[in-house]
C-alpha cells in the first residue's frame, strides 16, 4: 500500500525552520514543533548539500525541555553554490506526523 506523500496528521509538521551560518564553517537549523503534533513527536532532520551527495541524518541535535529534537548543529560546512536540500520528519505513537522540506540557497545565508 502506498501512503501519499503528505500522509500525517495536519498541524503536525514542524514550523518556522531556519538556518543561520556562523564562524564561517558552523550551521544552525532550528525549528518549532507543530501546533498540533502530539507530545510524544521527535523529529529527525536530513539535509543534502547537492544532488551529487547522499543524505545525511544531523549528528548533533538541539534538544527542548522535554529531550525533542528542536534544531542541528552542523560542523564543517561548505557553502556552495547549490542549493542544499533539507528535510524534517517526525515519529509518534499516537499518529502519522507530516514531512517538512525545503531548498536552500546556503550561499544567502552564510552572507
Amino acid at each position: 500500500m502506498d501512503i501519499p506523500v503528505f500522509a500525517g496528521m495536519n498541524g503536525s509538521a514542524i514550523e518556522n525552520f531556519s538556518c543561520v551560518i556562523y564562524n564561517i564553517c558552523f550551521m544552525n537549523c532550528t525549528w518549532q514543533a507543530g501546533r498540533d503534533a502530539p507530545a510524544d513527536t521527535q523529529y529527525f532532520l536530513y539535509w543534502q548539500k547537492s544532488r551529487d551527495e547522499e543524505e545525511r541524518e544531523c549528528e548533533l541535535y538541539i534538544k527542548d525541555e522535554n529531550c525533542r529534537n528542536m534544531g542541528c548543529i552542523f560542523q564543517n560546512v561548505s557553502i556552495g553554490i547549490e542549493k542544499a536540500y533539507f528535510l524534517v520528519n517526525g515519529s509518534s505513537k499516537d499518529s502519522l506526523i507530516q514531512f517538512y522540506d525545503e531548498y536552500i540557497d546556503l550561499y544567502k545565508i552564510g552572507k
